[in-house]
Order: structure tokens, then sequence, then C-alpha cells
């Protein structure tokens, strides 16, 4: 037996194995009898396993995603990333990140399934069996775009493989990241070509979820070549390290350029076929938050502050919460409080548009922020709903049930100098997205929020970037599905226009937000900037913001100016009065941030010594991937030892020395 553990073995998701440190062993044959996979519920209980293994869900406050809204410029935590830091993130040795277990297992399942599909030998409606089988497609599409965002080129593997060590070195070949979002894409279409078009609950993957899904990829692909365009991170940029093994590399399409367009291409076409079905039947934002039973529901604050979302017309996947179930999660713990260890940003708020759909220093509304009630007012309605303040109802449901012992009935003052993560407010300013208002959800642990996977808003917010990045104009569809997004955000009058806002933006007055860089440069295009802040001001804490701004190229400025986060306008208002026991000297007594620092709260320089953050974010062009492990350069080289001889070929800047920091 092999002393080494290669990772593209296929491994079994049901029934259990011996097991074994070194080696993950092909499934044995005891493990699928030729009588398994004979019947419909057989193949559903094979799909179902992925939603809960690949698919986001609420680990606690976030969802899960890889790249999240949590620590970039939207929202951040206390304790930032290693990523933002010099020296900070190493490569090692191992990386369960370069995990394939999903995509070994997706491949196990689909080579058993399929084969006995189209021989006729699984019983049950083949309506529901295609289903089955389209979702293992979309989950299997899921688990490698997940490891796109991490590692960029990647091996293809369709197969469970047998174990034998030549054949397996000879898989472990990287193909280049456009091929990768390609086989993405393939996947997707292939779901879809088994998926029915309707008849299935929305706590399913259904066809409109596998084709936003698809245009999701292709705009991050898209987005990816454009803004990397030269660079490691793309085929035959200056330096890729995948030219020794993929020598005179050629793009299908031709050229990047080509290669691009084919991505924004299909996002557009895809995000435009769905958003065609779902356009005009958003749910609608009222602006108002419901303050008792008596109050009507805000639809739009509903679609995540629900635990059944399956009559949200515009909620196209969604995973379900259950006390008879055991599946819960901890969102109105997190929203009743103080989320959890995290919270929105001063570049985020300051983002979000007036009420007339101006810029806060363009509007015919007075921007003030010295108090949090005055932040949202006459504001974008979708902050005024999302941000709390003191004096807010935060819960007016089941307020006698004793079970829920983590609630605020009314918000009190932002805990800032309490350090403790589950009750202290990071920055001052407090998310309520999530929120159902219902005491006996609020046990710890004990909370059955909706997650939304996909809705359909983001369909016509792909189309509106991925059609003006093949255009450069607002062709096509995208002022009609941008006033939709904005109709159902709550704007009215002149600020459904975009038009009102792009023509009152300044770009020198837009630095604290990371997306209007790409590359390190300030955007100079008013309407391309503007598709990126109506994303962003639309998907708050939906996981995205991450995935945003690495496609985007939008860290490079961080490498010559360090980013400091910063929340609410402490210093100097009455926000400071609030506290009597302030401690701003630098200290490891201290509890805020000094005023010399700044008027607004920094929540990563409070205490100078040991803080890798006091003297901001900043960034490294290798932290854009994460670095391969450096055992699967041994465990596939022919002697085992050579790096050299591996296949694998490591991240830009990346050194193969273990425990070694990047190098650009």
């Amino acid at each position: 037996m092999k002393l080494y553990k290669l990772f593209l073995l296929a491994l079994p998701i049901l029934g259990a194995t011996s097991c074994n440190d070194y080696l993950e062993q092909e499934p044995p044959s005891y493990l699928t009898p030729e009588n398994f996979y004979t019947s419909e519920d057989q193949v559903q209980a094979a799909a179902n396993k992925f939603y809960q293994d690949i698919l986001p869900g609420h680990g606690g406050w976030d969802y899960g995603t890889y790249i999240t809204d949590n620590n970039t410029d939207n929202q951040m935590s206390l304790y930032p990333d290693n990523k933002f830091g010099t020296g900070l993130w190493k490569v090692s040795n191992t990386n369960d990140d370069w995990s394939w277990s999903n995509v070994r297992n997706v491949n196990y399942q689909l080579g058993q399934i399929v084969e006995k599909y189209k021989a006729g030998e699984i019983s049950g409606s083949d309506n529901n069996l295609r289903q089955y089988i389209g979702e293992l497609y979309f989950f299997r599409a899921y688990a490698y775009f997940t490891l796109l965002q991490r590692f960029g080129d990647l091996p293809i593997i369709t197969q469970a493989l047998p174990d034998e060590e030549s054949v397996l070195v000879a898989a472990d070949k990287r193909e280049p990241c456009n091929e990768v979002a390609r086989f993405i894409i393939n996947n997707l279409d292939t779901a879809m070509t088994y998926m029915p078009k309707s008849g299935f609950a929305t706590t399913r993957v259904t066809y409109d979820a596998a084709n936003l899904f698809k245009s999701r990829v292709a705009l991050y692909e898209g987005s990816w070549l454009t803004n990397f365009a030269g660079t490691p991170f793309v085929p035959n940029g200056n330096g890729w390290p995948g030219a020794a093994k993929n020598a005179d590399y050629k793009y299908p399409s031709g050229s990047i350029e080509a290669e691009a367009k084919f991505f924004f291409t299909t996002a557009a076409e895809a995000a435009e076929q769905v958003a065609e079905k779902y356009k005009g039947n958003l749910s609608v934002n009222t602006g108002k938050v419901p303050q008792s039973l008596d109050d009507p529901a805000n639809p739009y604050l509903s679609i995540w502050g629900s635990t059944d979302d399956s009559k949200v017309p515009d909620v196209i996947l969604w995973r379900q919460y259950s006390k008879s179930l055991g599946v819960r999660n901890d969102v109105e713990v997190a929203v009743q409080k103080g989320n959890i260890g995290t919270g929105f940003t001063r570049s985020l708020i300051e983002g979000y548009l007036m009420k007339d759909g101006k810029p806060i220093y363009a509007s015919q509304y007075e921007y003030v922020d010295t108090s949090l009630s005055k932040v949202r007012t006459n504001r974008d309605p979708r902050l005024s709903v999302f941000l709390k303040a003191p004096g807010d109802i935060n819960c007016f449901k089941n307020v006698d049930d004793e079970s829920g012992d983590h609630w605020t009935r009314i918000e009190t003052i932002p805990a800032i100098t309490n350090s403790n993560p589950e009750d202290g407010y990071v920055t001052g300013y407090a998310i309520r997205k999530g929120m159902t208002f219902d005491r006996a959800l609020t046990a710890n642990g004990g909370s059955y929020n909706v997650c939304v996977v996909f809705r359909a808003t983001e369909a016509l917010l792909n189309y509106m970037e991925a059609e003006y990045m093949l255009t450069k104009s607002l062709s096509g569809k995208v002022l009609e599905y941008w006033e939709d997004v904005r109709r159902a955000a709550g704007f009215t009058g002149e600020a459904v226009n975009p038009l009102t806002t792009i023509n009152a933006t300044d770009m020198s007055k837009e630095t604290l937000d990371w997306g209007a860089y790409s590359a390190g440069q300030l955007l100079s295009d008013k309407v391309l900037y503007n598709i990126r802040r109506e994303r962003r001001c639309e998907l708050i804490a939906e996981g995205l913001r991450g995935m945003d701004l690495q496609r985007w190229r939008s860290y490079d400025q961080l490498m010559k100016t360090p980013a400091h986060t910063e929340g609410i306008h402490l210093w100097g208002t009455p926000m400071e009065k609030w506290y009597k026991n302030l401690v701003a000297n630098g200290s490891s007594n201290s509890n805020v941030s000094s005023s010399s620092l700044s008027a607004y709260l920094r929540p990563h320089e409070k205490i100078k010594a040991n803080n890798n953050f006091f003297n901001g974010l900043t960034w490294h062009m290798a932290h854009y991937l994460e670095p391969l492990p450096i055992r699967q350069f041994l465990l596939t080289a022919s002697d085992h030892a050579t790096i050299s001889e591996s296949p694998l070929y490591q991240n830009p800047y990346w050194p193969t020395t273990p425990d070694s920091p990047a190098e650009q």
C-alpha cells in the first residue's frame, strides 16, 4: 500500500470505509452493490447530501461561502484576515482549502448514476430522476467554482479515478483558469438539459438557479481576464507559472480579449434569460421597519427575516432551517445584538445614495453622521431598513418565550467598548438584515432563519455589468433592469433613474469604496462605477462582496496606501457622550481608537502593541490566490522529493518553501 495521499482518489458519500491516515482509496465494490442506485429515492438521497456539503449556509452569522462580505470594505471583523498584512499569510505543507472531497464525491455519484440511468436501470419518475441528475452536475460546477476562486488554474477531473499512481499523477495537471470556467459552464449547461424548467420547490436547485449561477461564473471569469490581463494570473500573461506545463497555450476564442468577450456574452445571455422571468416581480422595499405586531410586514426586509421563503417570488433558491429537523443557525442572535463580531463600515455607509438618488456630497438633502438615526435619514431605502439605531424595537414576537435569551427588545447604544465577540459592536454600525423580530429564535444556536442562496435581483445586476463591459454603453436592457432594481429597493421619482446618480458622481470623492478601483487605479468611468455601487448596495451581507473585489482587482491600491477601516463618527459628536469609560491612548487598556488618528472609530487601531493592523490594511499581489500546499508537489513528483518534477506549479508570487510569505 502506498504511504502517501493523492487528492484525486474517490470517496463515497453513502456507507462507511475503513480509515487510513495516508491513503484515500477508491470506494470498494462492496459499498456499491449492483442493486444500488436502482430507485429514484436512492438517487435523490445522493443529491440531497450535497445541499449540506456544497451549498453555502448560515454557519453562524455569515453565509458560509469561501469569499464573503466580512473582512471587506463592506463589513469588517475585529480581527482582519492575514491576507491584509505583510508576512502573516505563509505557504504551508498542507492546505485544507486544497480539498477535492466534494468533487470526488460528485464524480463518483455521477459515474454510478448516469450510466445506470442511460441503461434504464433506475426505477421511478423520469422527470424526478432527470432533476436529481441535473442537480449533481450543478453541484460539481459549484464545487469547482469555489476552487477556481481560491486557486485559479485547476486539474479538470470528471470521474472517480483508480488507485494507480501513474493515472493520478497524469490527472494532476492544472488547466488554465478560463478552461476551468468553461468546464464549469459546460456542467451547468448539462445540468439544465436534464432539469425540467418548472415543477420543483425553490428549496431544490432549479433550472433558473443553474442559469443564474452560470451568469455569475461567466461574469467572474470575464472580469478576471479583463482586469488581470498581462499578469501571471492569466494564461500567457507575463510570468504565468503555467507556461512551462502548458506550452504554446492558445485561447479557444483566439485572444484574451476575445475570451473575456465570450464570458461576458455568456453572462449577459444567461442573466437575461433569468431576468426576463422575474423583472417587475421583485419584492418591494417599503422603507419601513415593522415595530409591532400591528405593523405591516416589509416584503423586501422579510426575504431574509423569515423561516419560510417558499412563496417569495424572487427567491430562486433558499436553504431551510428547522427546529423539527434539528438544523439551526445563529442569525437572529446576531442581528438582535452586535452581529457576532462584524459590522458595517463607514465606507459602505457613505457609499449609499441619498433619497434623491444622488451621492451624499451632491444631494439636496444634507448628510449627517453625528447620530445613527441621522445617518439613515433621507437615504437609500435599503440602508434605512438594514441599519439599526438606538431606540429601534428589535423584538416584538413571542417576547415571553424564555427559551430565547440572546435578545435585545430595544436597540441600545452600540457596545463599541465590549470586546465580547458575541455582544460587542465592532464598528458601531449594526446590521438588521435577517431579523425576524422573534424572541423564540434567539436561543444560542436556536435560529431558523432562511439562507437565501440565489435571488433574481442578482440576474439583473449581472446582466447590467456584463452588457456594459461588452458595449461600454447603456444599451440593451441595462437601464430597464437598473430601474427595476431601484424601484424594488424603494426609490421613487427621479431617484429611480440611474442617470440621476451618474451625472452627480464625482469619482475623486468615492475613494473610500474599494470597488472604485481596478489594478490600483481609480475608475474614470462613472457608469461602470455606479453599476458596481448598485451591486454593492443591493447585495450587502449576501456573501458576494469579496468575490467582486477579487474579480475587479480592487485590492491593488492598498499596496501603496493602506486602508484604515472606520466605523461610526465617534469623536466630537453626541455619540461620544454616550460612553463614560473611553480609553484611547493606544495602550493595552484602550477600548477605542484615538481622536488623533480620526474622528471616526477605527476598530483595528485601538491598541498599538503587537497589532499587525494598527497602521492599516495592506495587500500583496500573491494574495489574490491561495498558495498550493507543498505536500501536493512532493506527492506528485516522480521521486516524491523534487518539487520541479511535479506536474503542479505554484500560484503567482508564492514560493515553494514551507512557512514562507508571499514574494510580492
